[in-house]
């Protein structure tokens, strides 16, 4: 028969945290696209999925060290693809992440120039 005590008084812990948690997610989220968007970024993008996500022109630029004029010339982007990507092969310590985000750099700026 302690059941019904015990349970009485789990369902009182839950129901209030259950209740502060519906409120206070959606209220980080909503904190977090206002800061989002003083930092300049768009809302669309700051709400967009992490996993699956593409990266900006200007951050793909700036992966490749290369400026607007320069990302004009096809043979320059793959100039420094060569060069960042060997820079960062996992044989000799690079590293995986670095070279997915090159990678994903050179396949923009190439689809800019398509």
């Amino acid at each position: 028969m302690a059941i019904g005590p015990l349970a009485r008084l789990v369902a009182q812990l839950v129901v209030p945290v259950v209740a502060l948690l519906a409120r206070a997610i959606p209220a980080a989220y909503g904190q977090a696209l206002q800061n989002a968007r003083k930092a300049g970024v768009d809302a669309a993008e700051a709400s967009a999925p992490v996993f699956g996500k593409r990266i900006s022109r200007s951050e793909a630029l700036q992966i490749l060290n290369l400026t607007e004029a320069e990302a004009a010339n096809p043979e320059v982007i793959q100039k420094q693809f060569d060069k960042y990507f060997a820079a960062n092969e996992v044989s000799n310590g690079g590293s995986f992440y670095l070279q997915s985000k090159i990678y994903r750099a050179k396949e923009l700026l190439t689809e800019f120039q398509e």
